[in-house]
């Protein structure tokens, strides 16, 4: 049986599409040749990329609304250059809740001034700053949607008649939102989509026209709207296994329903949180992450709570680095009998305490 993944990235991905997408390394389409030796502009894979950009776009309510779906290269991280290569042409507005953040503003700030709106690095970001209002004469506001190490997450966008960019890379396809209020949507596919070698973006086309200065091929959108997303050659594999991972989430009844699955996840655990006297949530409550719950664990206890959760087969939730404690990490395609096993174990070390 397969360990209780709380990864916080790569993620867990659904058995069945783990299933087929090994079977299609050996043998694609019955075609008697692999997936990743093909040409990634033959008609087999061409069909595979455009309907993961579709699918993309389905799950989003934003097919046909004028965003283009693209699968590109180089992470989130790429994502914090491009979008300020593209659209920064003044001045931009950034809200600062954590490492993610602080990394695309160190970033922007090669291509111009910037106006920090809010920070919450005064409390180690552990809370989501509100409050903050935007300037109407920047370029554009950028935020991160969900932060994977410190487990906040935004409940609430801004309303602003500037341009709208959110990294969603840990919280992309989760819970449903108006996406429509975004121009432009970015997700490494590591965290909630597929393995690691391709970022999702979704574009809004009217959002194209605003980039003014050269930009070199690779790194301007247009390049990669106008390819239809195959300028050069796209990490097939991983690409592939988002398609199949949008698929999944499509015939178990979308984002709605997957959202619910989620909701169910994170108060299982966070109440256990809660009600244990040997642990303790680390973020403002109103802040919890659903997909990455962080916590810690009361002193002298941490050996023997290790031992037991590596005993009950689970995997990953040691906290990041910068933080310590505990990180669980409960993305789409983790089962709600996974968030049981670890809830098991802290009452069983409460009992033995």
């Amino acid at each position: 049986m397969k360990k209780h993944n709380f990864s916080a990235g790569p993620c867990i991905l659904p058995e069945e599409v783990l299933k087929k997408a090994s079977e299609a390394v050996v043998n694609f389409n019955n075609d008697d040749l692999s997936l990743i030796e093909i040409s990634h502009r033959s008609a087999p894979f061409v069909e595979v990329i455009e309907k993961g950009r579709k699918l993309a776009l389905e799950h989003l309510n934003l097919l046909d609304k004028g965003y283009q779906a693209l699968f590109l290269q180089g992470g989130a991280s790429t994502q914090f250059l491009m979008t300020a290569y593209n659209f920064l042409n003044t001045k931009a507005a950034y809200l600062n809740t954590g490492t993610w953040s602080s990394k695309a503003i160190k970033e922007a700030k090669l291509f111009g001034n910037l106006v920090e709106v809010a920070s919450s690095e005064d409390k180690n970001f552990t809370y989501i700053p509100k409050g903050y209002s935007i300037p109407n004469d920047v370029d554009y506001f950028h935020c991160t949607s969900n932060n994977t190490i410190y487990g906040t997450q935004m409940n609430v966008f801004p309303e602003t008649d500037v341009p709208l960019i959110c990294d969603m890379s840990s919280d992309i396809f989760s819970r449903q939102l108006d996406f429509s209020k975004f121009d432009l949507i970015y997700a490494g596919a590591q965290k909630n989509m597929g393995p690691a070698g391709t970022t999702l973006v979704v574009i809004k086309e009217e959002l194209l026209d605003r980039i003014c200065r050269e930009v070199p091929s690779m790194l301007n959108y247009k390049t990669h709207v106008e390819k239809d997303s195959m300028f050069n050659t796209p990490s097939v594999f991983p690409v592939y296994v988002s398609m199949l991972t949008l698929e999944w989430l499509k015939n178990l009844g979308g984002i709605n329903f997957i959202e619910e699955v989620n909701n169910k996840k994170a108060k299982l655990l966070y109440d256990e949180i809660d009600r244990n006297p040997l642990f303790n949530g680390i973020v403002a409550k109103e802040d919890r992450s659903v997909m990455n719950a962080t916590f810690t664990i009361n002193e002298g206890l941490q050996s023997r709570f290790d031992s037991m959760w590596k005993e009950a087969r689970i995997n990953g939730i040691n906290g990041h680095r910068s933080v310590g404690g505990y990180r669980a990490s409960m993305y789409n395609a983790l089962p709600l009998y996974s968030v049981q096993a670890l809830v098991d174990v802290m009452k069983e070390l409460e009992r033995k305490a």
